[in-house]
This record gives structure tokens, C-alpha cells and sequence, in this order.
């Protein structure tokens, strides 16, 4: 195997213009690894076009998370009797798109392992467009609540396949820049459905949010497969084609498709029930479950859905405008995460993350404690904004982007599929389980103590990272993968 590994390390240098210098010359002071050598001559224009087009997925799973907020008020007041939606409906109508998506993420799992990662995203688009099609032409509650599931399920299929697409074209130099568009691109969705809402009433604004899946379709038939895909199905020639795609015409593919298999051979390429005794399955599984369950345990999904009408309980005149601010904030500090990941790293910017959210979720509970007071304290609306501002902020920095990205990172090739239907159906089961129950838990508990709730959660997500999150910044996906495998694995 060393004398395997010293030949392409000579070929490298050789492709890559880093021969060995001749007599008389001197050595480099800092010789360049095989991983330099090879990122020297690689080119991301393609790779960015491939990724936009994938995270067009994203961006229309946006559309669906945000489209209940300016949607819900118009049907409520719906002069048409049969779409007219009470509270209870109302709440399921919000809530209803998780179910879906939970069905979608088990769906994507076992997609993305048979027919791929491309081809997965390219047929996700159907259920997006019949979705909002069945939302446009309904004549009643129960074609409300049907569009609104299909539209889920699309959701879970692309909020798998698209994590997954990225990290697996993406080299480590950019992969947490373009692994961070995907909540980008959510949260654009969630801002653009917001503007549209402003001025769209609710049948032309599901016309409206069809077009992202339909772009997405078209652009992704233009795209390649992910080399480790087509690896995984002994597709060499293939796979080489689609680096060469995605790295441009200088860099030295070979080295890098002979990286991927030399990883696939040590760790074989079939999922066994007795894998997951093995560290190096269960234990990037266990990590990224708990990643799903805390993102949604910080409240952000009920926040979302529920923030024009979390607006109007706390006074504020104009919740349509209040809902917007919160979309602009989440697209403003989104990016920011996306452009600082590489540097920064995942586990400070989810600390910083957050201790923020954190704190602006105990504000927001004293506010709600000042307002129900036998005296309120009216005059601390200021508290209200304040705190959904940095919640937002904190949440747009890091627990928002990385969760899906780590996700994508540890999770061996050969149960990519199977974990991470399981992460993306913890992820929108818990979302479920906390927008459908966020009214009601506003009941129970009271305002300021289901805030409160959140913010403890925080706190938990907190000791989490500090204490069982491992960095992945800048490793291939074949060194995080030797990581958990222990030691053994690196030698």
C-alpha cells in the first residue's frame, strides 16, 4: 500500500507541475501535502453551478415552510365557508407539512441509495409542483391539508438528497461554504414567500411557490452524479467524468477517485445489521440524530410558522412587516455562517449560536411575564423585537446551516442512505411534534414558561457540542469517517 501511495503521490506532483527539483536546486521549505498538490489545480465553477442547481431544493422547501404564515390569516377570514380554517384547523394546516416531510426523509433514504443523489432531487420536484397545484384548486380543508403533505414530502426527499449531494461533489477547501447555501437557501425561500405574501393573497402565492421545484427539475439535468455514488456502483469511467466536471480540466481526478475507493475498500460497501455495533457507524449516527432533535428542541420550526401571529400577541402593529424583518435577519446572518464556516469552524459557531439563542429565549420569556401581569408592562414591546432579532441571528449562525451539513460529513457512504433518513425523520418528527403542540403548549405552560422551555434547551445544545461534537473543518469526508473508525483506521 506505501509503494501504491508514493507512485501517485509522483504522479501527482507531476500532473500538478510539483516535480522534484532538480540538482542544485533547493528544496521547498514547506513541502506541499498530496491534498494541496491536488487542490492546486482544481477549479469551482462548475461546482458552483452544480450546487445552485441542487440547493434550488432548498430554496423550495423555503417556500413551504414559510407559506403558512401569510397564508393562515387570509384563510381564516376566507369568505369561502368550506376553506374558512378555525384555530385547531389552522394549527394543522401549519403543521401538517412535517408529517410529510418525516414520510419524505424515509422515502429519500431509500431513493438516494437506489436511483442516486441526482436523480432523487430531479424527481422530488413532482410531489413540490402537485402539491401547491392540489393547494391552488382547493375546495376544501381536506385539499388543503393534501397539498400541504405532498409539498412535505417533497421537503424530507430534498432536505436529504441535497446535504448529501453537496458534501459528496463539494472538495474540503469550499464543502462548509456550500454545505451552509442549503440553509441559505431556506431561509431565502422563507424570506421570499414573506414579501410575496405582502401582496400575493394565498392561491396566487402557491402559484408562486411552484416555480423553484420546476427551475430545479430543468437545471438539474444538466448536473452530474456524485463521484462517490457512481463509485459505489462500480462506475469508474463515470465517476472520473463527473470529477473532471466538477474540478475543471487541470486537476489530476485520478488521485482523488483512487482516494474514494481506497476509503470504500476499508470499509466495505454493504450495510449489515452488525454494523451498527461498529463506532465508526453508530457513532456519527447517534451525533447526528441528536443534532436533529436539538435544532428543533430551540423552537425555531413553531417561531417560523407561528411569527406574524407571535407579532400580533406581543402588540406589534404590523405582523406581515415584523415577519419579514425576521426573514431578512435570517438570510443576512445565514450567509455570514455560509462565508466565515471554513474558517471559523462548526463547533464555535454552533457555541455561539447558541449561548445566543439562549439568552434572546429567556428575554423573550420575561417579556411575556411583564405583559401578563396584573399590571403589563406595555411599554417593553421593544423586548419582544429585540429578543426575536438575536434568536434569529444566533440561530441563523449555527444551529441553523450546521446541523445538515455535519450530518452530511459523518455519515459513512455505506449508510448514508439509512442514517440519514434516520436523522432527517428525527429532524421532522420533532418539528412536528413541537409547531403542532406550540399553541397549545402557549396555553399550558403560559408564554413566558414555554420560552423558557426553549431557552433550557439551548443550554442543552450547548454542553452537546462542547462535549461530543468533533470539528470537521477542512478534513475530507474520508479522514472524518477514519476519526470515528479510531485510531486504528488512520495508521
Amino acid at each position: 500500500m506505501t509503494d501504491t501511495r508514493d507512485e501517485r503521490r509522483a504522479l501527482l506532483q507531476e500532473e500538478a507541475g510539483q516535480r522534484e527539483p532538480s540538482p542544485g536546486q533547493s528544496e521547498p521549505d514547506t513541502p506541499l501535502s498530496e491534498q494541496e498538490l491536488y487542490l492546486s489545480k482544481v477549479q469551482n465553477t462548475r461546482l458552483f453551478l452544480a450546487s445552485f442547481a441542487a440547493v434550488l431544493g432548498p430554496l423550495s422547501f423555503g417556500f413551504v415552510l414559510g407559506y403558512s404564515s401569510p397564508a393562515i390569516p387570509d384563510l381564516m377570514s376566507s369568505t369561502d365557508p368550506k376553506l374558512r380554517l378555525d384555530a385547531q384547523q389552522a394549527s394543522w394546516f401549519g403543521s401538517v407539512v412535517t408529517l410529510g416531510a418525516a414520510a419524505g426523509g424515509l422515502l429519500g433514504g431509500w431513493m438516494v441509495q437506489r436511483f442516486g443523489r441526482k436523480l432523487s432531487l430531479m424527481m422530488s420536484s413532482v410531489p413540490f409542483v402537485c402539491g401547491f397545484t392540489v393547494i391552488v384548486a382547493a375546495q376544501n380543508v381536506w385539499m388543503l391539508y393534501a397539498g400541504r403533505v405532498l409539498t412535505g414530502l417533497a421537503s424530507g426527499v430534498t432536505s436529504l438528497a441535497v446535504p448529501l449531494y453537496i458534501s459528496e461533489t463539494a472538495h474540503e477547501r469550499v464543502r462548509g461554504l456550500l454545505g451552509s447555501c442549503v440553509q441559505l437557501m431556506v431561509v431565502l425561500g422563507i424570506m421570499g414567500v414573506y414579501l410575496a405574501g405582502l401582496v400575493l393573497e394565498w392561491r396566487w402565492l402557491a402559484v408562486f411557490s411552484s416555480v423553484p421545484p420546476a427551475m430545479m427539475l430543468v437545471c438539474m439535468c444538466f448536473m452530474p452524479e456524485t463521484p462517490r455514488f457512481l463509485l459505489s456502483r462500480g462506475q469508474r469511467r463515470e465517476a472520473e467524468e463527473a470529477l473532471r466536471f466538477l474540478r475543471g480540466p487541470e486537476a489530476p481526478v485520478q488521485w482523488e477517485c483512487a482516494r474514494i475507493e481506497e476509503s470504500a475498500q476499508e470499509q466495505g460497501s454493504q450495510l449489515r445489521l452488525s454494523d451498527l455495533q461498529d463506532p465508526g457507524v453508530f457513532k456519527p449516527l447517534l451525533i447526528g440524530v441528536f443534532l436533529m432533535i436539538f435544532q428543533q428542541m430551540t423552537g425555531i420550526n413553531a417561531i417560523m410558522f407561528y411569527a406574524q401571529s407571535i407579532f400580533e400577541q406581543a402588540h406589534f402593529q404590523n405582523g406581515d412587516l415584523g415577519s419579514v424583518l425576521v426573514g431578512v435577519t435570517q438570510v443576512v446572518f445565514t450567509a455570514l455562517a455560509a462565508v466565515v464556516m471554513d474558517r471559523a469552524g462548526r463547533r464555535l459557531l454552533l457555541m455561539i449560536s447558541g449561548v445566543s439563542m439562549a439568552l434572546s429565549t429567556a428575554a423573550f420569556g420575561v417579556y411575556f411575564y411583564l405583559l401578563n401581569q396584573p399590571q403589563p408592562q406595555t411599554e417593553m414591546a421593544w423586548l419582544a423585537l429585540l429578543s426575536m432579532g438575536v434568536f434569529i441571528t444566533g440561530f441563523a449562525l449555527g444551529w441553523g446551516p450546521i446541523p445538515w451539513l455535519v450530518m452530511a460529513e459523518i455519515l459513512p457512504v455505506r449508510v448514508r442512505g439509512f442514517a440519514g433518513a434516520a436523522c432527517v425523520l428525527t429532524n421532522w418528527g420533532m418539528a412536528f411534534i413541537v409547531t403542532k403542540n406550540f399553541q397549545d403548549m402557549m396555553t399550558l405552560l403560559t408564554s413566558a414558561w414555554t420560552f423558557w422551555l426553549f431557552s433550557f434547551m439551548c443550554v442543552l445544545n450547548l454542553v452537546f457540542t462542547t462535549f461530543f461534537l468533533p470539528e470537521t473543518k477542512g478534513k475530507t469526508l474520508e479522514q472524518i469517517e477514519a476519526l470515528f473508525r479510531g485510531p486504528s483506521s488512520r495508521a
